[in-house]
């Protein structure tokens, strides 16, 4: 009960701060101090640099302080002033890695390439940081023209298998950069053979041989690609440059260029909540040298809104230049982070007129449709869906999930039928998905058509997912619709043990229960239902039946939860 207490004091304390007039307290190091620490709990980086900045001028050689000072500079892309406190950092922790990162680059810019690789040697004490290290150390090599001596750097790589392809990837553009072809291309080829999906590599390889005057190779690397089912516009682009003869530059010109690959690369690897602030700290260092930087931009972009820093997420969309191919997935990812920020009127204008500019850009038209659907306006966002659905190939991925989400518009517009052929074509496109099974399934159910063939298939959807709780809940509910209560009971409490928080879940139960006799139990269900915040509409319903109970004859069914996924998504 202390830690709570604790914790309750220091996230009201932060908040009481950062409602003030936005000036830490400099004479209360204890409060800038709590406020400092639970800021950066919280991914305030703002609120973090504020208050850890006041803190520390009260305890100047307060380790930690100046370590999360540090670290949130260079999250938040302020590598100048992360600098000089990267040199105080090393000095209490010399192998701080991000530190080391920091100074190693800063000497890497200015060419001073040895002390460059005595930092980056420093941070190469985990798998992880060997890889940054050797890579980077490896340009430092390139840029003191000495390839052989970068090759033998990149042979520190073989302890690992899960390496080769970077291994690889970088020795093609070291050799590359150097004038070296023929090595060059050995290792072209050798990291396509590793990595035959990856774009940086496609696009750099075609890249090779269209400067080395072989066109029709160049060619054949970018179709295969494409072939893939991978539709990219700069794998396109490069081939429409190819048939009109334009002819292009290397495709990382500099060993500057060079160490922001090797950044940004491992940036772009980095996915999931544990690891999105290396991620991020990898982004924002790759953007401090001379990087593709729409793409590091794009993944920055990504990285931030993946950690729920929409407006952060935004700026950093925002900096892809106009002119950029990616401008248009910029515009389309601002657009959901606005949805997100609770401003859907504005992501929809946004969005309008991506798809008023490019009527052909299937993603911006399901990102529409989906935020369409989201705020309930499904007739438009079933429009939306189709247009995404004519611009597609019968054999794109995750093209079920159009059709399913158009179904689900239908099936609330009760278009019924309508809903019902889209439903079916997404089973046979996704091989009987679970949630398609479940929604028409249940869908059949609730409107008493094709009883044995909707039973079938919300049983075969739990088989396929038994711990998914809304599943579980719909056949249940599914046997409860049938008046099969003691089969009801069986479905409905197990999915009140696979999600005890559900509103609506533990009201079904009730329901349930009720219908069974165990009517003191179905009211304790009911009033779980209340504690756990269903939406308005249905409280006064289940406070009618906390007061009355359900009447002899069977009451109007509320909605199934049928798990139709409302998020709005780019495929």
């Amino acid at each position: 009960m202390r830690l709570l207490a604790l914790s309750l004091f220091s996230l009201s304390l932060f908040a009481s701060v950062s409602a003030s007039a936005g000036t830490p307290n400099e004479d209360t190091f204890s409060g800038d101090y709590l406020a400092s620490r639970t800021a950066s709990r919280l991914m305030d980086l703002s609120a973090t640099e504020q208050f850890t900045s006041a803190a520390l001028k009260q305890d100047p050689g307060n380790g930690i302080l100046l370590e999360r000072l540090f670290v949130v500079k260079v999250m938040q892309g302020d590598i100048a002033s992360a600098e000089p406190l990267a040199a105080q950092v090393v000095k209490t922790n010399s192998q701080q890695r991000t530190a080391r990162l920091v100074l190693g680059l800063k000497n890497f810019k200015a060419k001073r390439y040895a002390d460059a690789r005595e930092n980056f040697n420093e941070a190469a004490y985990t798998p992880f940081g060997t890889l940054t290290s050797v890579l980077l150390n490896a340009w430092s090599y390139a840029g003191e023209n000495q390839l052989n001596a970068a090759l033998r750097e990149l042979d520190k790589l073989d302890t690992q298998d899960a390496f080769a392809g970077s291994k690889a990837f970088h020795a093609a553009l070291i050799c590359d950069l150097l004038n070296s072809g023929m090595r060059a291309e050995s290792f072209y080829k050798k990291a396509i053979a590793l990595s035959p999906n990856a774009l940086r590599v496609t696009l750099a390889y075609g890249n090779f041989l269209e400067r080395q005057a072989r066109k029709d190779d160049a060619s054949a690397v970018y179709k295969k690609y494409l072939e893939g089912g991978q539709g990219n516009a700069f794998v396109q682009k490069a081939l429409d440059n190819l048939a009109s003869g334009t002819k292009p530059g290397l495709f990382v010109p500099s060993v500057s260029a060079g160490a922001g690959e090797v950044l940004y690369s491992i940036s772009a690897s980095l996915t999931g909540d544990q690891t999105s602030d290396a991620a991020l700290i990898y982004s924002q260092l790759a953007l401090s040298v001379a990087a593709d930087k729409p793409f590091v931009l794009t993944t920055l972009g990504g990285i931030l809104g993946d950690m729920k820093l929409y407006e952060r997420s935004n700026a950093a969309f925002d900096l892809v230049p106009k002119d950029s191919l990616l401008r248009s997935n910029a515009e389309t990812e601002m657009a959901l982070n606005l949805h997100r920020l609770e401003k859907s009127d504005d992501a929809i204008t946004k969005l309008k007129a991506v798809v008023a500019a490019d009527p052909k850009d299937d993603a911006a038209w399901i990102t529409l449709a989906g935020i369409y659907r989201a705020t309930d306006k499904h007739e438009l966002a079933a429009e939306a869906y189709s247009q995404a659905i004519t611009l597609l190939p019968e054999d794109a991925p995750n093209l079920w999930r159009i059709y399913y989400n158009r179904g689900i518009d239908y099936d609330r517009l009760k278009q019924y039928d309508k809903a019902e052929v889209d439903f079916r074509k997404a089973l046979k496109l996704s091989n009987d998905d679970a949630s398609v099974l479940n929604y028409l399934g249940y869908s059949m159910i609730d409107r008493g058509v094709n009883l044995d063939e909707a039973i079938a298939m919300v049983k075969k959807a739990v088989s396929l997912k038994p711990n998914d709780g809304y599943i579980t809940d719909s056949l249940g509910w599914a046997y409860y619709v049938l008046r099969d209560y003691d089969q009801a009971v069986t479905y409905c409490e197990r999915a009140v043990d696979l999600i005890p928080s559900d509103a609506i879940i533990a009201d079904h139960l009730g329901d349930v229960y009720w219908k069974v006799g165990r009517k003191l139990e179905a009211k304790f269900q009911w009033q779980h239902a209340l504690d756990n915040h269903p939406d308005d509409v249905e409280i006064p319903r289940i406070q009618a039946k906390l007061k009355d109970g359900l009447p002899d004859a069977d009451p109007a069914k509320p909605a199934v939860n049928a798990t139709p996924d409302t998020k709005p998504t780019n495929g």
